[in-house]
């Protein structure tokens, strides 16, 4: 009897042990992560000019399939504040699964903007910032946004410099020469930031736009299988730190890292990815005011998100 109570007493202490161990690794684990966020945070502030970021209203939710739909956008700061969308992209989160998707959505595309009548899409974001855009993508679309994250081109180039020290392995489908500040030849070569910015906004060859958004998508492709081993992994918590001041976002630095960490450990930085509009869902006429614009078969192309997002 009295051993059976020693064992019983021996097997609680090794329990509270155990607790208390697993307690202070991930008290350790947090207070690390903190700490290497906060390094990369102020490594990042040290290089930019002082400003006060632009506090935008977004009123989101999450879309009727319960993704989580983030409305990715780049933009350039030394452009004017209300200049167009460069880039316009939906990041879709499925919580249950740890699974991602990516949409690109053409910035010609030639869409009714809530308030403003019929004009390009990235048009919404100079007229309204991104709850316009938000609410432009519902009217059309028929999906809701629940997170924005604005990226400054100049912090790109510093995560991926960050990153990738070596460089980012690209393979190069072709010569670009015109219109670019580099020339890049055909064949595989390592990038660092600066020159992968340059590559994924070329967009001056026979397919422009179109080009230039698989070319995106590609290299999207590609940093999310490149970043997957243990190293950059461990990483994760400076390289949000080293963005994070180039980021205008409504999503939390907890959230943010959330997300990240399933998409490289469960999604194991695989992501497929749609362009709207689809094949055989767009004219190209020329509008006055407007110049070229990409014409869009609005049904075709919400049918094809939603067949998109459900897509098992």
């Amino acid at each position: 009897m009295r051993n059976e109570r020693h064992q019983k007493k021996t097997g609680r202490k090794k329990w509270k042990v155990i607790v208390l161990l697993l307690l202070f690794i991930s008290g350790s684990t947090l207070a690390y992560s903190y700490f290497q966020f906060k390094q990369g945070q102020s490594q990042s502030l040290k290089k930019l000019p002082k400003k006060e970021q632009v506090v935008y209203k977004f009123e989101g939710q999450k879309d009727q399939f319960g993704d989580t739909n983030i409305l990715l956008m780049g933009s350039d700061q030394r452009k004017k504040e209300n200049s167009r969308a460069d880039t316009i992209m939906i990041a879709h989160y499925n919580e249950n699964n740890g699974t991602f998707k990516l949409t690109s959505i053409m910035r010609d595309s030639y869409v009714e903007i809530p308030g403003h009548g019929k004009h390009k899409i990235n048009a919404a974001f100079a007229f309204g910032g991104p709850e316009l855009m938000r609410q432009t993508i519902k009217a059309n679309f028929d999906i809701d946004l629940q997170y924005y994250a604005i990226l400054d081109f100049q912090g790109f180039v510093h995560l991926i410099d960050e990153a990738f020290p070596n460089g980012v392995e690209i393979n190069v489908e072709k010569k670009m020469s015109q219109y670019i500040e580099y020339t890049f030849l055909p064949g595989v070569q390592r990038m660092d930031g600066k020159h992968l910015l340059a590559f994924v906004r070329f967009r001056h060859d026979r397919i422009g736009d179109f080009g230039r958004v698989k070319r995106q998508q590609a290299v999207i492709k590609q940093l999310g299988q490149q970043m997957t081993n243990f190293s950059t992994l461990t990483k994760l918590p400076k390289l949000l730190g080293v963005i994070s001041p180039y980021i205008n976002t409504n999503m939390s630095t907890t959230d943010m890292l959330f997300m990240a960490k399933d998409y490289f450990t469960k999604s194991h930085g695989t992501m497929p990815t749609l362009r709207i509009p689809v094949d055989n869902s767009f004219t190209e006429p020329r509008i006055d005011g407007e110049g070229e614009v990409l014409k869009i078969d609005v049904e075709k192309n919400k049918q094809a998100l939603h067949d998109f997002i459900l897509q098992k």
